[in-house]
């Protein structure tokens, strides 16, 4: 097991990616804190892993507050004394509002960059903090495709994913002396919970199609390529942190560089 006496903390488990994220995880080995705003959700997720025999604990909280943040480090370290891999995973994709620049209102803007963006900065700062006192640690940064080729209409999603890989590039440059590596992953459109009711208009599906040569939607695999961020076989910066082969014909794969 390759997570065997690793200690992770993932947000969003609650559903979708940040629960097969978690379930992975577990199956690997690590012992894990798994955040959400959703309880039942969150209790769902607790529940399959500690049925196939994982760790887990769980916090209720929101990852654009700060103090929602600091308890999710504050419970892996409480429990197991260290926080070894972050994955932030938490983020929305907008309501019907959150289309073209124009049409979508301060308040849409403003809740999509809270949870995608300022959510991100929260929990990863709260982790590094932990990670420099212990000397290493891992942060992996769910963006999106959508960060370096824009969807049609999803002006604020988009900006709030481009924002995410350069924030991702900025604490790898930054940190890599301290031991801590910080990669993303970039997925294309995955099909969950949060993106069906999109996927579920004609219209709107198809303009995502439209971008897919492969003309096939993802369906929750992002976990597989999590693994290949964690073995810390050397210790190095990775500027290209990630690139979605959307472009290239699959919506189901991420190039890791490192």
């Amino acid at each position: 097991m390759r997570l065997e006496n690793k200690i992770a903390l993932v947000t969003g488990a609650g559903s979708g990616i940040g629960r097969g994220i978690a379930r992975r995880f577990a199956a690997e080995g690590a012992a894990l804190v798994l955040s959400d705003i959703a309880t039942e959700g969150l209790q769902e997720t607790v529940a399959l892993i500690e049925h196939a025999g994982g760790q887990s604990v769980s916090v209720l909280g929101d990852v654009s507050v700060r103090a929602d943040a600091e308890r999710m480090v504050e419970a892996a370290v409480t429990r197991w004394g260290r926080l070894d891999i972050v994955v932030n995973n938490a983020g929305i994709t907008g309501s019907q509002q959150a289309t073209l620049a124009h049409l979508t209102s301060d308040e849409e803007w403003e809740r999509v960059m809270a949870v995608n963006v300022n959510g991100v900065f929260r929990v990863a700062t709260a982790a590094i903090r932990q990670m420099l006192a212990q000397g290493q640690g891992n942060i992996i940064n769910i963006a999106s495709a959508a960060g370096f080729v824009p969807f049609p209409a999803r002006a604020v999603y988009n900006a709030s994913k481009g924002a995410v890989v350069s924030f991702t590039r900025a604490l790898a440059l930054d940190y890599a002396p301290n031991h801590i590596r910080v990669n993303a992953i970039c997925p294309g459109m995955v099909e969950t919970n949060m993106t069906r009711w999109r996927l579920e208009i004609p219209e709107l599906r198809q303009q995502v199609l439209d971008m897919i040569p492969g003309g096939r939607i993802a369906r929750q695999r992002i976990s597989r390529q999590l693994r290949f961020t964690w073995p810390p076989m050397r210790l190095i910066m990775s500027l290209d942190i990630c690139s979605s082969l959307m472009a290239a014909g699959s919506s189901n794969n991420v190039s890791y560089t490192a």
